[in-house]
């Protein structure tokens, strides 16, 4: 209300003081706390927890990485040849992956490109297999997507149930930088 107040004060025509509600969809939808068992994750280093990758994270060097079968839940895993640093993980090669095993309506992935004028294409498995209807708003049913600026993904929200799951992106083109998991 304030805000139309201030609108109405500087001389914009058309604004009421009725209630307006926000219908939020995509990654700005409230979370759903009932069924929300994963903790934010972060990819790079300095706040990395639960990385399941054998023999662990080989900080500021290139180094090929191999995930597990199978993961605990909310454990996370990379695969393909990555440079982990204290932020971010960058693939330094295509048909890199990260899988995560999680427990939430929505996942989301915070990444951009390592290097200005590319764009990195990816696919989104689900336990191993296209999202269909549970693809978030940046990839379509066959979950596929690209990273073109260094933002917020929303790559999966499920209808229901929330069960666990585990989800994969293969990264088709290298430099892709992955930054935090967050959930919903």
């Amino acid at each position: 209300m304030l805000l139309q107040h201030l609108l109405a004060e500087a001389g914009i025509g058309g604004i009421t003081d009725d209630l307006v509600s926000v219908e939020a969809s995509g990654a700005e939808a409230a979370a759903d706390w009932d069924s929300l068992r994963s903790p934010e994750t972060y990819v790079g280093d300095a706040r990395a927890e639960h990385f399941a990758s054998r023999g662990g994270v080989v900080l500021d060097k290139r180094h090929r990485y191999a995930a597990p079968e199978r993961l605990r839940l909310n454990h996370w895993a990379l695969a393909g040849e990555w440079t982990v640093g204290r932020e971010a993980t960058v693939l330094n090669e295509a048909n890199g992956r990260i899988a995560y095993r999680f427990h939430a309506r929505d996942l989301h992935l915070v990444m951009g490109r390592a290097s200005r004028g590319t764009s990195v294409r990816f696919r989104v498995f689900l336990d191993g297999q296209a999202p269909g209807a549970a693809h978030g708003s940046d990839i379509d049913d066959q979950g596929n997507g690209m990273v073109t600026d260094q933002r917020l993904y929303q790559l999966i929200r499920q209808p229901g149930p929330i069960v666990d799951r585990q989800f994969e992106i293969a990264f088709l083109d290298a430099g892709v930088e992955a930054f935090v998991f967050t959930f919903g």
